[in-house]
């Protein structure tokens, strides 16, 4: 949108509300309208219309982390990594200003010394309605939110990467006609929390035929097409383990080539857990007429092919 030749806004939400596909009348009859617009795109809160009404004041607030690792046949942590974001969805009346704390120890700075138990985070990325002032001095987030659902903020953590999954795989081949698998995961967690979704890929060689699974934790199958045996963990509980023992049978070949052992890949999601360690301390909504609204907040860790063990 464009006044005088000059851009106003880019702010998505706020042209779909004034761009359409279909045909529209472009003068304005109400005058009122043509203000709220004016006000809107020339303001200085461009992501949000002052005159939204809810009956329920809410607030939802997901940090969701994606965790990438490589860890290698000795069990050797080669790479860990933490891609996170924080979603917000505000059903909020008015113009409501938010103040959201993260933990007290919390460093940005690779330069800056961290305390023991502090959370370092490389670098962020927030909203534009994010007022960066009050994060440099006190580690709090103060905004007015767009309506709806919206990013409020990325971040990554190299360092101090909580685990949630362990896995420990035993891979013995036993001359050239069988392999013997011994892998056991162990859930790093709190044991009030579980995982769930769990699935193991586990490498076989090309000339497998077949392959006999036995576990007492959810269901394992060998599937031909991909040269895998795929375990399926519906839920493990925090502080437990779980086995899985396999044997897979080879076919002889004329020509033997070493395998390459290609590494386990493991898929999961933790409930209310964090591998970087972030923590909502509060998220307090102030609106001029003082209304009350209810607050959620879920944390979410999980990997998705990019969590993988060589052995």
């Amino acid at each position: 949108i464009l006044d005088f030749g000059y851009p106003q806004t880019s702010e998505i939400d706020t042209l779909k509300a004034y761009i359409t596909t279909e045909a529209a009348r472009s003068e304005v009859t109400d005058i009122g309208e043509s203000s709220k617009l004016t006000t809107q795109m020339t303001g200085a809160v461009s992501w949000r219309r002052g005159d939204i009404k809810y009956k329920k004041n809410e607030a939802f607030v997901d940090v969701i982390e994606n965790v990438n690792l490589l860890m290698s046949a000795k069990g050797t942590v080669l790479r860990a990594d933490v891609d996170g974001q924080i979603l917000m969805r505000a059903y909020l009346t008015g113009m409501p200003e938010c103040k959201f704390g993260l933990n007290d120890k919390l460093v940005l700075d690779k330069a800056e010394r961290a305390a023991d138990n502090a959370v370092r985070l490389d670098d962020c990325q927030f909203h534009q309605c994010v007022q960066l002032g009050a994060f440099s001095s006190d580690r709090t987030i103060s905004f007015i939110p767009p309506d709806g659902e919206f990013e409020l903020m990325k971040y990554r953590s190299t360092s101090d990467v909580h685990l949630p999954l362990r896995v420990h795989p035993t891979v013995n081949e036993i001359g050239t006609t069988q392999v013997q698998y011994s892998i056991t995961v162990k859930a790093g967690f709190n044991p009030k929390l579980s995982g769930t979704n769990i699935v193991l890929r586990i490498p076989t060689p090309l000339n497998t035929t077949t392959a006999i699974c036995k576990t007492a934790s959810g269901k394992a199958k060998y599937v031909p097409s991909e040269n895998v045996i795929v375990w399926k963990i519906p839920r493990i509980q925090g502080g437990s383990e779980a086995t899985l023992t396999a044997n897979a049978d080879l076919t002889a070949t004329t020509t033997r080539q070493a395998w390459a052992r290609p590494p386990i890949d493991v898929d999961f999601q933790v409930l209310m857990f964090t591998a970087s360690g972030l923590l909502v301390r509060f998220l307090k909504v102030y609106e001029k007429s003082g209304y009350h609204s209810v607050k959620w907040v879920r944390y979410l860790t999980r990997a998705s092919g990019t969590y993988q063990i060589r052995f």
